[in-house]
């Protein structure tokens, strides 16, 4: 369904939920505002394929729909078991609809807050678009488990918008991924009350915070592989 959620001048403004209207559009929704979001999918498969090994597991953390866990799973077929974990029981109810309908049995979704996600022998796990949600003081904690839940050689994927130091840029990348929106149909009222809608809940930080944190959390090394505008993904490895 296309997104018309922010349509018109009554809108909802209250702060961004990812309720039942929200699931219905996601797709949509995702694909139209976030700059990438199609090419960081595909490529999720390529990661996936290199670092996802016999017997290791797969976490998909925010998985709304689960775009993320069936990129992987087209890729590497059933080497692995996939936990996809949302806390919005609508997304969770869409995602079960998709994996009956494609007969997918290496797929276990489960309503979950991320924070309480057990982590155990992980080649891979999926942060997309998911940390920029989370309370800025329960990151670390977050990223910890993680780090400690992934088998040596495994990999983290950490997609985000992004804060940018440089307040020129900051602002050039805003109205950059504003016309983003703008070519993808998006009104102006559709655009100004979505950011004021998702701006009390969406708290982007910088590159470097975020790779400062990762290190933190017990990851030895990691890589900005995806930038469009103000939106990046990182690879972060664990010896």
């Amino acid at each position: 369904m296309r997104d018309t959620l922010y349509h018109q001048q009554d809108a909802p403004a209250a702060s961004f939920e990812f309720n039942e209207a929200v699931a219905r559009v996601f797709p949509d929704m995702i694909a139209r505002s976030v700059p990438g979001y199609a090419a960081t999918l595909r490529l999720i498969g390529s990661i996936a394929d290199r670092y996802v090994t016999k017997g290791s597991r797969v976490f998909d953390l925010g998985c709304s729909l689960g775009a993320g866990s069936l990129s992987v799973r087209r890729q590497i077929g059933d080497r692995a078991e996939i936990t996809a974990v949302d806390l919005s029981e609508a997304m969770i109810e869409g995602l079960k609809s998709q994996l009956a309908e494609q007969g997918i049995q290496n797929i276990h979704p489960q309503v979950e807050d991320v924070r309480d996600t057990h982590i155990e022998n992980a080649g891979l796990t999926l942060l997309n678009f998911t940390l920029q949600f989370i309370p800025v003081d329960d990151r670390l904690s977050l990223l910890s488990n993680i780090a400690k839940g992934t088998r040596p050689g495994g990999v983290l994927v950490l997609s985000e918008k992004i804060a940018i130091d440089d307040p020129v840029v900051e602002e050039e990348m805003r109205k950059l991924h504003e016309a983003f929106k703008k070519e993808n149909g998006y009104s102006e009222l559709e655009i100004s009350r979505k950011r004021a809608a998702i701006e009390k809940v969406l708290l982007p930080e910088t590159v470097a915070v975020h790779q400062q944190r990762l290190e933190q959390a017990g990851f030895s090394r990691s890589q900005v592989w995806l930038q469009c505008f103000n939106f990046v993904s990182l690879l972060a490895f664990r010896d």
